[in-house]
């Protein structure tokens, strides 16, 4: 359902849980808005994960 709502596959949302795509700035916005939160609060810089803990 989620996958249908945003217009991508089952796989797509599958491979962004597990760290082996990163979307476009497009779905991450889209994404973000479904769950109606920022996007930095969902997806985090590879940088920025090392340094989260």
């Amino acid at each position: 359902m989620f996958a249908k709502i945003l217009r991508v596959t089952r796989q797509t949302i599958i491979a962004i849980e597990n760290n082996k795509y990163n979307p476009t700035l497009e779905l991450a916005m889209k994404i973000s808005r479904f769950f109606r939160v920022s996007v930095e609060d969902i997806f985090l810089l590879e940088d920025e994960k090392t340094d989260a803990f």
